[in-house]
């Protein structure tokens, strides 16, 4: 496989693991996910929520860089988080519309990358300002694997108020090759 392909399996994994840990949030009352359980970003919907400002920022940057497809122009233009631990939508059913649009743009966005792309420098500003210029297929790879840092975080919170979000592991969809001789 390569890198290419290897981002396309993520961006999919991505969509298929928030999609299976929306499903097992909705099983609980509004008020059990906004109940502070010491994580991070405090509760199930603050973390659900973290994970979309982070997407946001990082896309956003990822529009500004060359030969950027216009697939990001619409996030692009939403409003940017000014703070890790914004609240974007109080309630779980208008944060899971979001996430399924920012998903969608993710899948198109990651397909839409060429080889040159991904061997690219990409610069940018952390939210403090501080500059990096860093390999763009690097910067991609932080981005995956920061939201399954924070999906694995709202699966354990979810364990412990009972619901069981189910298999979470990449190699599940990683696809079957032929066996060896």
């Amino acid at each position: 496989m390569s890198v290419k392909d290897h981002f396309e399996l993520l961006a999919l994994y991505n969509q298929t693991m928030n999609t299976n840990i929306y499903q097992a949030a909705s099983r609980l009352p509004a008020g059990d996910l906004i109940e502070h359980r010491g994580a991070f970003f405090g509760s199930i919907l603050g973390t659900l929520n973290h994970i979309v400002v982070g997407d946001t920022i990082w896309l956003q940057r990822f529009s500004g860089h060359p030969g950027s497809p216009d697939c990001l122009r619409e996030v692009a233009e939403l409003p940017s988080p000014t703070r890790l631990d914004q609240i974007l939508f109080e309630d779980l059913d208008r944060l899971r519309e979001h996430r399924i649009w920012l998903d969608r743009q993710i899948i198109s966005w990651i397909s839409e990358l060429t080889k040159a792309d991904l061997d690219s420098l990409f610069s940018f500003h952390s939210m403090k300002g501080i500059p990096s210029s860093k390999r763009f297929s690097s910067v991609i790879l932080h981005f995956f694997n920061h939201q399954t840092h924070h999906r694995g975080q709202v699966s354990t919170l979810l364990a412990q108020a009972g619901v069981d979000v189910g298999v979470t592991d990449l190699l599940v969809m990683v696809p079957e090759e032929g066996q060896p001789a």
